[in-house]
C-alpha cells in the first residue's frame, strides 16, 4: 500500500470514528430500524474505502457518507417495492409506487432536517435498560465509538465471535422489546440517561481499573467513555448528572499517569507525583462540575464523587487535602 493509500485509509477511520454516531442516528430516525441503519451505514463506508483512495476525502466527508447511505436507503426501498410487484401483488402496484415515493420523499426530507437528537437517540437506544449491563457497553463502543468488533474484543479480553454474539443478542431484544426511537422529554428522559450514564461509566471504569488481564489499566477505553460523556453532556446541557459524570471522569483520568510506577505498579492516591497529572483535563473537569452545581443542588452521585475528586485536584500536595470538606 503506497503512503497516499495509506494516509488515506488512516483519515478514513478517523472520520468514521468521528461521524458514524450522527451517521447512525440519523438513518436511525430515517428507517426506524437499527440493524437496517447499520447495514446501510457499513455499506457506506464500504464506498468510502473503494472510491477515496483515488478522488481523496471530501470536503465534507460526514455529508458525503450520510448522502451515499441515503440513496442506498432509497434503492434498497425502490427495490423491496418492485419485489412486491413481482410476487403477484399487481392489484396494489399503484399503490405501492404511491408508497414508494411518499416513503423516498420522507427520506429525502430527513436527510435534510437539523442533526437535532440524531445522537441522543443513538445513545438512548444503545443503553436502554431493556439490555443487560455488559449488552449496553458492547453495543454502545459499536455504535457510538466507531469501534470494530474484534476492537471490543481485544479492549475486554474476549474473542470477538463473543463479542459478535453479544451485540447481535442486544439487537434483537431491541427489536422484540420494540423499543422507540423517539426521545423522549422531561421526566422519562431524565430516567433513560441514568441507563446511558451507567455504561459510559461502566466503560470509564473498565479501563481506569480494568477487572481482566496483565494491564490493570487501558487508558483507550478511558478516552472513548471521556468522549461519549462530553458527546452526551453537549446533548441534554440541562442534565446535572451529565456534566457531573464528566466532571468526574475528566478528574479521575487527569492522574492515570502517575497511578504507576516505572515497573507498572500502581501508586496510590497520595503518594503520587502531581507534578504528573494532566492539569488540563483538571480545569475541565472543575468546569463540568462547577456547571452541574449550578444545574442541582443536592448534587447527584456522579457530579458528588466529582466533588470528592475535585478536593483532591485542587491540592498542590496530600498534606494540603481539604479533607473536612471531603467528609463533609
Amino acid at each position: 500500500m503506497s503512503d497516499t493509500a495509506q494516509a488515506t485509509r488512516e483519515a478514513i477511520e478517523t472520520v468514521w470514528r468521528m461521524e458514524s454516531p450522527r451517521l447512525l442516528g440519523g438513518l436511525v430516525r430515517m428507517v426506524r430500524d437499527l440493524g437496517t441503519a447499520e447495514d446501510l451505514a457499513q455499506e457506506a463506508l464500504l464506498a468510502a474505502l473503494e472510491r477515496w483512495p483515488s478522488t481523496g476525502v471530501p470536503e465534507n466527508p460526514g455529508a458525503w457518507l450520510m448522502a451515499t447511505a441515503k440513496n442506498r436507503a432509497i434503492d434498497e426501498l425502490r427495490r423491496e417495492r418492485m419485489r412486491e410487484r413481482r410476487h403477484g401483488e399487481l392489484a396494489h402496484h399503484a399503490a405501492a409506487l404511491d408508497r414508494a415515493s411518499s416513503d423516498a420523499a420522507a427520506i429525502e426530507a430527513a436527510i435534510d432536517d437539523e442533526v437535532g437528537d440524531d445522537v441522543l437517540r443513538l445513545m438512548l437506544v444503545a443503553c436502554h435498560p431493556v439490555l443487560s449491563k455488559e449488552a449496553r457497553v458492547a453495543l454502545a463502543l459499536r455504535l457510538l465509538g466507531g469501534l470494530s468488533v474484534e476492537e471490543i474484543a481485544r479492549a475486554f479480553l474476549s474473542t470477538p465471535q463473543a463479542i459478535y454474539q453479544r451485540i447481535t443478542r442486544a439487537k434483537r431484544t431491541l427489536s422484540e422489546a420494540r423499543v422507540p426511537f423517539d426521545v423522549p422529554r422531561g421526566e422519562a428522559l431524565a430516567a433513560r440517561l441514568s441507563s446511558v450514564l451507567e455504561a459510559i461509566y461502566l466503560v470509564f471504569n473498565e479501563g481506569y481499573a480494568a477487572t481482566r488481564g496483565d494491564d490493570w489499566m487501558r487508558p483507550a477505553l478511558c478516552e472513548e467513555a471521556l468522549r461519549l460523556g462530553r458527546i452526551l453532556a453537549e446533548r441534554v446541557p440541562a442534565h446535572a448528572e451529565a456534566h457531573g459524570l464528566v466532571a468526574l471522569m475528566e478528574l479521575q483520568a487527569s492522574r492515570l499517569r502517575a497511578r504507576s510506577d516505572a515497573r507498572g505498579e500502581p501508586v496510590l492516591l497520595l503518594d503520587q507525583d502531581r507534578a504528573r497529572w494532566d492539569r488540563l483535563l483538571i480545569r475541565r473537569g472543575l468546569a463540568a462540575l462547577a456547571r452541574a452545581e449550578t444545574l442541582a443542588q443536592p448534587l447527584g452521585p456522579y457530579a458528588l464523587q466529582a466533588a470528592i475528586a475535585a478536593c483532591h485536584a485542587r491540592a498542590t500536595h496530600a498534606a494540603q487535602t481539604d479533607w473536612a470538606r471531603i467528609v463533609a
